[in-house]
């Protein structure tokens, strides 16, 4: 747990340290930058930020815009939002997971070594008051990543014995609500052995020999990025003592995933990881795949797919599924995930490479943002019914959202709270916006 009281395992004590710290801080102002896609200590962040914490973190980088995700679990979305609107930072709560596409079953698309298995999210959540059968899928997810990671400690432990880690023990201490990831794993065994192996030679000599790799080799012991990489790349990746390949049955059809995220009043999203594999070399297909089943949104993490200064395939790819956004209307997100050592807070948008696609990624953190204020207070959302009367192409519907979410912060919620009404057009919609906010 860590030592800053707003990244704290009490919600209490997280809520009491974001009030005072809004109230004594001054902000800059918000720039144009952004960052929708970070993960929080729910289900893993490298420094361990709370949605507390990432939402101060984002509005003392003057980021215009913060989207939390996590992996399987909607934990942190009352908190970012009321974070959110505390520090009038624009924002938006995903969840992610893994997803099985029938269609590319025998095709790797964006999880590595795994045909037909996806990274798949959901975004614009607004509420945890969700349909029943929704609550159902959703506490199916938490449950299947918990026997997940329980059968693969049992796997690593044999492996890695006589360290061995105690789930109960070692595991759910590191997570505020139980939902760990692999990257927890890693961690818990990174501290377990150097509890066990005190002195530098001797745990040297124990990961060197179970993991196969010279002592001097090993690099951020005890449990730096380098280390907690190596034992994730030795034992729970493909090709490791706890790996089981995954298949049809491991996960949820994306179908069922993009049901359960309509169901939330979310809007179903594609995630890209760099274009290599032979699936995202079929993107197009893989769209039409999706949006056949609702999904409407694009995600991309740009920092893993260009390096600075070089042309290279990544970049072309990068390029290439950008355009294909932009050309079909889907609204791009992108930020830096924060789940993995080193990883930025925001990514570098003044770089040659990212600079020419500022203003789409910029754009689509807008639409989710005027999409989640939308929804939650009046159920006029980007795939609500009353988007689909008031919108005849996908055009004019994210020039709507998109113009909504740069004139309005949520600052001015409440003036627009007591005023938006689903009967109003989408002119007057705008019209109301700019109203609410000279008013505050």
């Amino acid at each position: 747990m860590s030592e800053d009281p707003s990244n704290h395992f009490d919600s209490n004590v997280r809520a009491s340290t974001l009030r005072k710290e809004a109230e004594s801080t001054e902000f800059p102002p918000p720039s144009t930058l952004v960052n929708a896609h970070a993960h929080t200590f729910y289900s893993f962040n490298y420094k361990g930020y709370s949605p507390s914490r990432f939402a101060l973190e984002a509005k003392k980088q003057g980021l215009e815009m913060g989207g939390i995700v996590d992996f399987d679990v909607l934990d942190g979305l009352e908190e970012f939002w009321t974070a959110s609107r505390l520090l009038d930072l624009k924002a938006c709560v995903g969840i992610e997971s893994r997803v099985f596409v029938p269609e590319f079953a025998d095709r790797v698309i964006n999880s590595p070594g795994e045909p037909g298995i996806s990274y798949h999210m959901g975004t614009g959540f607004t509420t945890t008051e969700i349909p029943p059968e929704a609550q159902a899928f959703l506490n199916g997810m938490r449950r299947t990543s918990e026997e997940r990671n329980r059968a693969m400690v049992e796997r690593v432990n044999a492996f890695l014995s006589p360290l061995l880690l105690d789930y109960e023990a070692d595991v759910i201490p590191l997570t505020p609500k139980g939902n760990a990831t692999e990257r927890h794993l890693c961690l818990a065994y990174a501290r377990k052995a150097a509890s066990e192996f005190t002195d530098e030679s001797t745990l040297r000599a124990f990961w060197s020999d179970k993991l196969g790799v010279a002592s001097d080799e090993l690099k951020d012991l005890p449990e730096g990025r380098g280390m907690t990489d190596l034992i994730r790349a030795k034992t729970m990746k493909q090709g490791g003592a706890g790996y089981v390949q995954p298949d049809s049955g491991s996960f949820p059809n994306m179908t069922e995933m993009n049901e359960f995220v309509l169901k939330c009043g979310a809007l179903p999203t594609f995630t890209w990881l760099d274009g290599t594999s032979e699936g995202e070399q079929s993107i197009e297909e893989l769209i039409e795949v999706g949006r056949s089943t609702g999904v409407a949104v694009f995600n991309i993490i740009p920092d893993r797919n260009y390096t600075p200064g070089v042309s290279d395939e990544k970049l072309a790819n990068l390029q290439k599924v950008i355009g294909l956004t932009e050309e079909l209307g889907l609204p791009l997100l992108g930020g830096t995930e924060m789940n993995s050592p080193g990883q930025k807070l925001v990514d570098d948008f003044e770089s040659a490479e990212l600079a020419p696609h500022h203003s789409l990624f910029l754009s689509g953190s807008r639409i989710l943002h005027a999409h989640s204020t939308l929804q939650r207070f009046s159920g006029m959302g980007y795939l609500s019914e009353w988007a689909n009367e008031q919108f005849s192409d996908i055009g004019a519907k994210n020039s709507f959202y998109d113009e909504f979410g740069e004139l309005f912060s949520p600052r001015a919620d409440g003036p627009l709270c007591d005023e938006l009404q689903p009967e109003m057009g989408a002119s007057e919609v705008l019209s109301l916006a700019r109203e609410s906010m000279a008013k505050v």
